[in-house]
């Protein structure tokens, strides 16, 4: 089970880094090929929602059909372990909004600078007419 939350971190990570990536000052012609490289990459990496978006789904349906440990029945030991793995949840529950957020992020940034370059082609042509 915890495999799919090793990937999706690693996933988010990846994601911050090509974010940061996209967000330094660099000269026009290679921020037109880290831009169109990334533009290539979103495609397939569209992945990441839905199965963000799954897990989110699996996390709630397993919070709604947990077993509660707030009696005075329950034993320390017992009670250390619902309240560890509603902390897990907590946590992947950030990691799956972080994973939809970042991707929404590189892929506005993605489309802004396409736009961007339109723009200024257009410009471009008008200025030589």
């Amino acid at each position: 089970m915890a495999l799919q939350w090793l990937i999706l971190s690693y996933v988010v990570a990846a994601e911050v880094a090509i974010a940061i990536i996209l967000t330094f000052p660099y000269p026009m012609l290679l921020k037109k090929r880290i831009v169109s490289l990334v533009s290539l990459i979103l495609n397939p990496a569209a992945s990441v929602v839905a199965f963000s978006g799954f897990q989110l789904l699996d996390i709630y349906w397993k919070n709604e059909h947990r077993l509660m440990c707030s009696s005075e029945v329950c034993t320390t030991t017992e009670r250390d372990r619902y309240e560890k793995s509603i902390y897990k949840a907590q946590r992947n529950v950030v990691l799956c909004a972080a994973g939809i957020l970042l991707y929404w992020c590189i892929f506005r940034i993605c489309k802004y600078h396409k736009d961007l370059e339109r723009l200024e082609e257009l410009e471009k042509r008008c200025k030589d007419e």
